[in-house]
């Protein structure tokens, strides 16, 4: 493997970064680590110069560039980790990935309108669409973890490329106050706990930077 880098946005705000980030400390492969702060005057171009995409992050690994989460987690899976960065049974992984594209391609509403803002505590009103993309995601919480208690403390066990794409859910439900019970409850705080994700809150609350769009509801 050679030499990573992984270009990422504000840790504070950009869950897109914390998917691909987490997963590469669970690699525990060294890499060098470059923050652009979003919706800055030169953000765009910055990151232009990583990637033509104009999206974070991006990992880049000698001649070889990846520029989505979901992409970048499944190439960290089969090069550093022996494609054990998912379930082993075929049925799991199936499930495992659903859990995981679905994470990547909807909920919305709730990504609308309770953005990522890891040192905030505030108050919203979820819209009732919103509300359902709550309940679809405790749901899925609930089941995993029914399923896979007998095997480790996370969605399906052990640590998955699942686990890094709702990491940032985690933080969106802390910072909104949204209420959790049960499995999800334990979900939670397991994953609040692991020493990443500890890591990459501390860092985003020493951010100074502000994205208006991300400051969304009431202080508390």
């Amino acid at each position: 493997m050679s030499d990573l880098t992984l270009v990422i946005g504000n840790k504070n705000y950009s869950s897109w970064s914390l998917r691909g980030w987490l997963f590469l400390k669970h690699t525990s492969a060294p890499f060098r680590e470059i923050r652009i702060p979003l919706e800055q005057p030169d953000t765009k171009t910055r990151i232009a110069q990583y990637s033509p995409a104009g999206r974070v992050p991006i990992l880049i690994d000698g001649s070889v560039t990846i520029w989505d989460s979901l992409a970048i987690c499944e190439y960290l899976s089969e090069t550093i980790l022996g494609r054990k960065g998912w379930p082993a049974s075929v049925s799991d992984r199936a499930m495992a990935r659903s859990v995981s594209a679905e994470m990547h391609s909807g909920f919305q509403a709730l990504r609308n309108e309770l953005p990522m803002n890891c040192r905030a505590r505030r108050k919203v009103t979820p819209s009732p669409a919103a509300r359902a993309d709550i309940a679809r995601i405790l749901s899925i919480w609930d089941t995993c973890r029914s399923k896979y208690t007998a095997a480790g403390p996370w969605l399906f066990g052990n640590f998955s490329v699942a686990d890094a794409m709702y990491a940032p859910v985690v933080f969106r439900f802390q910072t909104y106050g949204i209420s959790l019970t049960g499995n999800a409850a334990a979900y939670a705080k397991t994953l609040l706990a692991h020493p990443a994700v500890l890591e990459w809150a501390a860092a985003g609350q020493a951010e100074t930077e502000i994205v208006p769009s991300d400051e969304a509801g009431t202080p508390v």
